[in-house]
Parts: structure tokens; sequence; C-alpha cells
């Protein structure tokens, strides 16, 4: 008597192929962002380091020093507007980041996804690591770290229209929320394992928080380079040009229509005109997500810049410590990503789910784990699948190259509010942490009264909108 199949070959051979290109291309996008976001966070897990209380260090017996309060600090952030200082290395990034996506979106159209992804991963591991460098090369000139957060605010610009652009081009809308939400989690756990690796180096030689980081997001360019895919069509239709048995195939057209999405698509020609900026902007929903977007970006990106440096010196713990603790944020914004695609999917209704999670976020700013769960949850969906909803809306006629450009837009103008939380962070904590947690509290509710009007009224609060941006 032969025995049956293994189960775990059952399973396996129970996917398609179609099912087993999906899930690669959704890897591959998933590993790209968590590496740039990886070589993000170590920024916020030094500060504590380059700026300490030098009365609770050991002083070498050999050290010939002037200054007892500061002697252990990294220049020149061993002044006392130090918090002024590292607000301008956030702000370099960051403003540059706000800038820069806005042009991203329009060379991602127009530019091979796969050379557009290699490339700024590459530069951006160099410039990560040029950071890191600093250490090894004793400089202390804040204009060199100023210019390094620069570069590389315009380098990761490069990531985010690409990467929702190709998981756009490869799934349906039916499930997208779910999808997203799940694949989404990339963030956090770049953050995550950035806080970790970062963390590790950070007490002994806080350069190499920047140089690991730096190798790891430029060795998935090199990944992205050799096996990233960039749509359906594009791939299936070089299948079948490359092998002459299948190009008169009754199922050839079907295959490529409908494949990977699950749902009949008409096929996209490659030389579809790519949209304006402007374009983008008329699409119904684009300016109303934007502005959710920035007040909910607000809030993370300062979560993500000063959390660890607050645990620091609010509760006294190390570097390490700090920057461990302020994973709880990131583990959170995992679950509400999850969360926020399964209601929104099962609801039909992005905003609403955008309105009902803010409303329970803003009393809940210091509690990490369900506040990182809140604001990400929508900060997640409007990112992923509201982008992508409105990269391939109804009045584009079938034209998906605009859903790089639109991704763009929501995610620039959200990165101008990471710009602003962690300015205003910076220029707030000095009067008492308290007072930023009330700016933060304050950019909830203002995402919170932006998404419930277009919940209640697209419309109307479109129109609103336009009036008070054109007054």
């Amino acid at each position: 008597m032969k025995a049956p199949l293994a189960p775990g070959i059952r399973l396996i051979t129970s996917f398609s192929r179609d099912s087993w290109y999906r899930g690669f291309i959704l890897f591959l996008t998933f590993l790209f962002y968590t590496a740039y976001h990886l070589s993000r966070k170590p920024i916020s897990i030094v500060k504590s380091e380059l700026h300490r209380n030098c009365s609770t260090v050991i002083r070498p017996a050999n050290l010939n020093i002037t200054n007892n309060v500061t002697w252990c600090d990294w220049q020149p952030f061993d002044q006392d507007n130090y918090q002024t200082l590292f607000g301008v290395l956030d702000n370099s990034f960051l403003v540059a980041y706000a800038i820069g996506m806005f042009f991203s979106g329009i060379f991602g159209e127009r530019l091979s996804l796969r050379y557009y992804l290699s490339f700024g991963m590459v530069m951006s591991g160099l410039f990560t690591s040029l950071f890191g460098l600093g250490f090894y090369w004793n400089i202390h000139s804040l204009g060199y770290y100023a210019f390094v957060q620069i570069m590389n605010g315009l380098m990761q610009t490069t990531g985010w229209p690409a990467v929702v652009a190709c998981v756009g081009n490869w799934f349906g809308k039916g499930k997208r929320g779910f999808i997203m939400g799940v694949w989404n989690s990339h963030t956090s756990v770049g953050n995550i394992l950035g806080s970790l690796i970062a963390g590790a180096f950070v007490s002994s030689s806080w350069g190499l928080s920047f140089i690991v980081p730096g190798i790891i997001i430029a060795s998935t360019g090199v990944l992205c380079f050799f096996f990233l895919v960039e749509s359906t069509s594009w791939f299936f239709l070089k299948i079948f040009s490359s092998h002459p048995l299948l190009q008169n195939s009754s199922s050839s057209e079907g295959l490529i229509n409908g494949a990977i999405s699950g749902e009949p698509q008409e096929v996209t020609e490659e030389h579809s005109k790519a949209i304006s900026f402007c374009g983008a902007l008329s699409i119904p929903g684009v300016v109303e997500f934007s502005l959710c977007l920035l007040f909910a970006k607000l809030v993370s990106y300062t979560f993500l810049y000063w959390l660890p440096l607050y645990i620091s010196n609010v509760a006294h713990f190390d570097a390490k410590e700090a920057g461990d603790m302020s994973t709880l944020f990131d583990v959170g914004g995992i679950l509400g990503g999850v969360i926020a695609g399964l209601i929104s999917d099962y609801t039909g209704g992005r905003a609403t789910t955008c309105c009902v999670m803010l409303i329970f976020a803003a009393p809940m700013v210091s509690m990490l784990l369900v506040c990182g769960s809140l604001v990400n949850g929508p900060y997640a969906l409007i990112t992923t699948a509201v982008s992508a909803d409105l990269g391939t809306h109804e009045s584009l006629r079938g034209n998906s190259r605009a859903l790089s450009t639109v991704t763009a837009i929501i995610d620039g103008t959200g990165s101008i509010g990471a710009a602003l939380g962690p300015l205003f962070a910076g220029l707030i904590s000095p009067t008492g942490w308290n007072n930023v947690f009330y700016m933060l509290i304050s950019a909830d509710i203002l995402a919170c009264l932006v998404s419930s009007f277009i919940s209640s009224s697209p419309q109307s609060a479109r129109s609103l909108i336009l009036i008070f941006l054109y007054q």
C-alpha cells in the first residue's frame, strides 16, 4: 500500500504558479522597504549617545578633561542647544525627503522600477554609512552630518512610490486592504530591526549603528537588480514571447489579463501616457487623504525620532535600553496595519476606518503599544491600500501608470508632517515633554477631523479643502 502524498507537498502543490510569483514579489518588496526603514532608525537611537549625562559615565583615568559635564559627548552635540541641533539633523533628512517625494513619483512613472529601486537602495546605503564613518574619521562638523542627511533623504524617496506601484501592479482590489496591511508591517519590522541593530553597537562604537544598516540596504539593492519583476503584464508577455509553443496558446491572453489579481482586468499597455502632477491631484480623494496622512505621519515620525531620547531622559534608561523600549510603538504598528486593512476590506470604508482609529488614538499617546496600533493603522492604510485604490481609480480608464505619482503625492504630503513633527518636538521639548504630547494629541484630532469629512461627505470635503488651499 502506497503512503499518501506528504502533507507539506500537498500544501506546496495546492498553490498555482501565479500564486508563487505573487508571493515572491510580495516578499521581495517587503524586504526592500524593511531595509529602507531599517536604515532610517539609527539616528534616533544614537541621539542619546551623542549627548549623555556624563556624570553617570565612568571616566578613563588617563583622560585629561576640562568639562566634567560634557566630556563624554560627541561635539558639536555637547552644547546646551543639543536638542535644536538634533532637530537640524532630523529636518535635513525629512525636508529633503518631503520635497524629493513629489518628484520621485514622476521619475517612477517614467523609469524602470527595478533600476530606480536598485539605484536608490545602493545610494541610501552609501549615505547611511557615511554618517557612521564620521565616528571613525573623527568628524565634528554639523554641516557634514546635515549634508549626509539631506542626500540620504533624497535617495530614500526612491522607495515608497516604487514598491507600492509594484504591489499595486501585481494585486487586484479584492482583499487589497488586508494584503497591504500585512505587507505594510515592513515599516514597523524595519524600525524594530533598525533599533536592535543600532542598539547593539551604540554604546561601544556608534559608527557601526549606521554602517551595518547601510551595508544591509545596499545589499538589498543588488538583490532588487537581479530579481524584481515590475508588473504581471510585462512578466507574462516576456514568458510567452520567449516560448514559441505558448505564443498561440488560447489560455495565454486569459492568463495575462487575469494573472495575479484574481480579477478580470483590462491590460494596460506599457506605453500608456504617464499622468501629470495636476492630473493626479484631480483624482477624487488624493488631496483629502494626503492631508489626513500629513497629521498622522506627524505623530508617527515624532515617535520615530524622539521616543528613545524621551525614554532615556524621563526613565533614565541607557541608549540601548531606551531603543529596545521604543520598539513597542512599532510592534503596535504591525497590529494596527493588519487590523485597519481587515476592517476596511470588510466594511468598504477606508476613511471611516481611519477616523475611528484616530479618535481612540488621541487619548492613548502615552501608551506605546496601543498608540502605535491606533496611529500606524490609519497611516498604513492610507499609504498602501488607499494609495493603490486612488492610483487605479476608475477615472483613469485603465492607466495604471498613475500609481507611482499618486503614491508620491500622498506620501510626500505626509512627509511634510513627518518633517514638522520632529521639528516641533525639538522646539517644544525644552519647555516640558507634556507639551510635546499635547501637540501630538492635537495632530491626531486634526487627522480625525479630515478623515471624518471624507467618510461623511467626500465631495463636500474636497470642495472645502480646495477652497482653503486656493485662498
